[in-house]
């Protein structure tokens, strides 16, 4: 099992940056894919970026494709995501996540451990 811990949220303005990081726990993060996702008021959860277990193969969301960017550090279980150009429809809850996989490619569905999420607030 892992746990997961985000931070980096805040308010910007638009066309402003932001880095979220996660801290996972646990000795095996290196067998886990890691995500993205985001929760706007009034909307479903969505999926913005994964990453692979190894090999570092990412997989993003058609509307952050160019401006946000997902990293990992398997030494420091962590998993960051890069937001540049920030819109004020990226407004929302950013939640990590994690499954295990022994797929090679990460994908958008199905993660099984979350972190409490961490807000982002673009103004305009």
């Amino acid at each position: 099992q892992v746990q997961l811990v985000e931070s980096g949220g805040g308010l910007v303005q638009a066309g402003g940056s932001l880095r979220l990081s996660c801290a996972a726990s646990g000795r095996t993060f290196s067998s886990y894919h890691m995500a993205w996702f985001r929760q706007a008021p009034g909307k479903e959860r969505e999926f913005v970026a994964a990453i692979s277990r190894s090999y570092g193969i990412t997989k993003y969301a058609d509307f952050v494709k160019g401006r946000f960017t997902i990293s990992r550090d398997n030494a420091k279980n962590t998993v960051s995501l890069q937001m540049n150009s920030l819109k004020p429809e990226d407004t929302a809850v950013y939640y990590c996540a994690a499954k295990v996989s022994v797929t090679t490619f990460p994908s958008s569905d199905n993660y099984n451990y979350w972190g409490q999420g961490t807000q982002v607030t673009v103004s305009s």
